[in-house]
């Protein structure tokens, strides 16, 4: 079924008759995709004004194979329904992956115009679907078929999904509960779309520009060059420029002695989405929040997040709620020490000001170095892009037996894109990884992984195509990209949702890779984060950029000792963000000031002044740039208790034991969604995963009688 119906969509009206410029040259777009490897996206011919076009002929053909399924004179089976529903909506699967890519990293103001008309159009689509009573007459007789236990269990799992993803959508409602839920949806779309636009303008434009520099004091040399490089990107002489994204931001933070501008670089990017103006966000969130509101309603729950969270593991919001909640007080607990250990400091400094959230970083980094001799400026030579590129391979091969080898001629969108065809040891053909490592403009910020291509093959093989996307500044000619530790980490956590998606062996795509519960999918990517702390990665990869010599030992181990290091924060600005997410959707049809919420909201819960929310509002993409991690955002820590318990089976084996590995591939990375997410935990561990391996991963008290 086609990638146009993820399993939070909900109901529909028809769409609006197509604009005229939807009549023009789909160009290759409609095409099945050629080449090797069972086809690729033809990224290098494609051109903005091909996707209009392009759209009005697949959801065209789409319609046409929907009706065919809903009107068919035989009795419904799995076969005439189900499989065919899984066959349809091909060329729609085409032209989107390509359109997600677009929207994601060449979002050009021609592009944003066509977004800004079709993503109404796309929302009418899912609608007019799902609200098709005739075809959910005939899921639903496949669903409860007497004889239903006669289909496999992958089968029963696929007749499950669509039933519950229908019902979900509002396929039981009347008419005009129908009606007005589309019309939501489609409001929805462009809401969406706007939020996206606006941020993504805030961290183009809205940049900091240096031109003394001795304001560059405190930075590494890396930092400065690609500062520099930036500047002359977009045409300053003699200037450095710090982008408005996290990977440029959270450096200088860490690293600027000028306090002052230190402050303005913090400022600046806690305020994206927040301002007077055409850019300002807060509007958008409150009808956003309105619009689920009264849909969730609509829908027959009490909430959108009870919505949201129906068919997750949590299954409750108020279970997601108790886990944020009884870890919040013991981060709590950590800020404070780790205030008062940096207050410490800047006071024996003579520094003369309380610590606020622009000094955090700076003054952490110096506790770290303080207590376990550790300068996070001194790993960064060690930690170049293209190695630990070449050591997330490595882990893939000796884990999974997955090896990777360059195949320049693909296809890509941008030149700085590199593709890799993935392989089992015997030669066989996995998939290709994408890798698009440079922020520029028009690609939003942050780092995700994105599958073109689901595998599949309950009719043919089809192998996976998926990439793994960042927002490193660009170097100069000749020089390296040394990212941080937490960029490092970040890089290993996208690969393990590659992972994920490459390793999938499953029949039906609706079930394939990471099309699973929102708070089970962050699994394999926090779990492969650990890898990068392995002394065999770290002997074999970390080797300083100028001299070539391995990472001393004696640095891994302090790397290691410090692993739990600034724990507090990590904690607090993540878990904030994860609270007011819930509370916010919990709060019902109650129509909310944005920023009197979370300013109100944060007092109540003693958010320690000295830290803001990882993600704040009026740029919490998260959650308000699709429906994503709506009432979600929760998911990461969920994820981690499964993380952390995971990993300590892995520590007690041995980081790199096979038959734990092929275990951990057979009922994790394989199965996608062919069984319950809790289920195919219990298969991989042997038992559930308690709070108690999650507080000790943190260095955190573990709560008496925890598990």
């Amino acid at each position: 079924m086609s990638q146009l119906l993820p399993a939070s969509a909900a109901a529909m009206t028809l769409v609006a008759p197509a604009p005229a410029a939807e009549t023009g040259d789909p160009g290759p777009l409609t095409a099945e995709w050629s080449g090797p490897f069972g086809g690729v996206p033809p990224l290098d011919r494609v051109k903005v004004e091909h996707f209009q076009p392009a759209f009005a002929v697949a959801m065209a053909a789409y319609r046409e194979e929907i009706r065919a399924i809903a009107e068919n004179p035989v009795p419904p089976t799995f076969a005439n329904t189900l499989a065919a529903l899984e066959r349809a909506g091909r060329m729609l699967d085409r032209v989107q992956a390509v359109y997600g890519i677009w929207s994601s990293t060449l979002s050009t103001p021609e592009f944003r115009a066509v977004e800004q008309a079709l993503e109404p159009q796309l929302a009418a689509l899912r609608d007019e679907v799902f609200q098709n009573e005739k075809l959910f007459r005939r899921i639903a007789a496949v669903y409860e078929a007497p004889d239903r236990a006669r289909l496999t269990p992958e089968q029963q799992r696929l007749a499950w999904l669509h039933f519950t993803n229908f019902q979900r959508a509002g396929a039981r409602l009347d008419s005009a509960a129908k009606a007005r839920v589309a019309a939501i949806n489609q409001r929805l779309a462009t809401l969406y779309t706007s939020f996206s636009q606006n941020l993504l303008a805030d961290e183009e434009n809205d940049v900091t520009v240096i031109t003394n520099a001795a304001d560059l004091a405190g930075l590494p040399e890396s930092f400065r060059a690609a500062a520099a490089a930036e500047a002359q990107r977009r045409g300053l002489k003699d200037a450095w420029v710090i982008a408005n994204t996290r990977s440029s931001v959270e450096p200088f933070l860490s690293y600027a002695d000028h306090r002052a501008l230190r402050e303005q670089v913090w400022r600046r990017f806690i305020s994206r989405g927040d301002h007077p103006g055409p850019r300002d966000n807060k509007p958008i969130i409150r009808e956003i929040l309105r619009l689920r509101a009264e849909r969730a309603k609509l829908l027959g729950y009490p909430t959108h997040a009870h919505w949201r969270l129906e068919n997750s593991m949590a299954r409750t919001p108020e279970r997601a709620l108790e886990l944020m909640e009884k870890v919040w007080p013991a981060a709590l607990a950590r800020v404070r020490e780790e205030v008062a250990d940096m207050q410490h400091i800047a006071d024996a400094a003579g520094a003369g000001f309380r610590i606020e959230p622009w000094d955090y970083r700076y003054y952490a980094e110096k506790v770290r170095k303080a207590k376990y001799d550790l300068d996070e400026a001194a790993l960064k030579p060690y930690l170049q892009l293209e190695s630990l590129r070449e050591a997330m391979f490595w882990t893939a091969e000796q884990l999974f037996s997955l090896r990777f080898k360059p195949v320049p001629d693909i296809p890509v969108n941008h030149p700085d894109v590199r593709v890799w065809e993935v392989q089992d040891t015997d030669g066989r053909h996995v998939g290709l990884f994408y890798f698009d490592p440079y922020a520029r403009p028009g690609k939003r910020s942050g780092a995700w992984m994105n599958a073109y291509r689901n595998q599949e093959r309950f009719e043919r093989e089809i192998t996976p195509l998926v990439s793994n996307n960042s927002n490193f500044l660009k170097p100069a000619p000749g020089q390296p990209v040394l990212v941080s530790w937490d960029d490092a980490r970040t890089l290993f956590h996208e690969f393990g949702h590659a992972l994920h998606g490459l390793c999938s062996d499953v029949n039906y795509p609706s079930l394939s890779g990471t099309s699973v519960a929102r708070d089970f999918v962050e699994l394999p990517s926090q779990l492969h984060e650990r890898w990068l702390l392995t002394p065999e990665v770290l002997g074999r990869f970390a080797r300083h950029y100028q001299t070539g010599q391995p990472m001393p030992v004696e640095l891994i181990e302090r790397v290691k000792r410090a692993s739990r290091f600034n724990q507090g924060f990590a904690t607090t600005e993540y878990l904030a963000s994860g609270l007011l997410d819930l509370k916010l959707h919990l709060a019902g049809e109650q129509d909310l000031d944005p920023a009197a919420f979370e300013r109100e909201e944060l007092a109540r819960l003693g958010m320690p002044r000295e830290i803001v929310m990882r993600h704040r509002l009026p740029h919490f993409a998260h959650i308000f740039g699709d429906e994503g991690y709506s009432a979600g955002y929760y998911s990461y820590l969920w994820a981690d208790t499964l993380t952390a318990d995971a990993a300590e089976a892995f520590e007690a084996a041995g980081w790199y034991d096979r038959a734990l590995a092929a275990r951990y591939r057979e009922h994790i990375l394989a199965r996608g969604n062919t069984l319950d997410p809790a289920e195919a935990y219990r298969q991989f561990r042997g038992r559930d995963a308690g709070i108690a391996a999650l507080m000790r991963d943190r260095g955190f008290p573990v709560p008496p009688g925890a598990q």
